[in-house]
């Protein structure tokens, strides 16, 4: 949920969004048509980290502590495994 939370973060600024795309090279249907899948959350959330005031007004924006996108970004980016259940 948090990811989730990121990316509308990022997409409510639309030279933010713009950029995401850019740095990203998805197109935004490819976005909408992927939105839930863990790759794609994994990549708002490097984006936001990898952009310190990026990473600080989007943490104070959703009343989480920069320290938990950290968190959910390693999450999502750790290798999983069949009995992981996508968690």
């Amino acid at each position: 949920m948090l990811a989730l939370s990121a990316l509308g973060w990022v997409l409510s600024n639309e030279d933010r969004a713009d950029r995401l795309l850019a740095l990203t090279g998805v197109a935004p249907e490819e976005l909408r048509a992927r939105i839930g899948e863990r790759e794609v959350l994994c990549a708002v959330l490097d984006f936001v980290l990898h952009h310190e005031p990026d990473t600080l007004a989007c943490a104070a924006a959703l009343g989480v502590k920069p320290e938990h996108l950290v968190a959910a970004q390693a999450a999502l980016s750790a290798p999983q495994s069949d009995a992981d259940w996508g968690a």
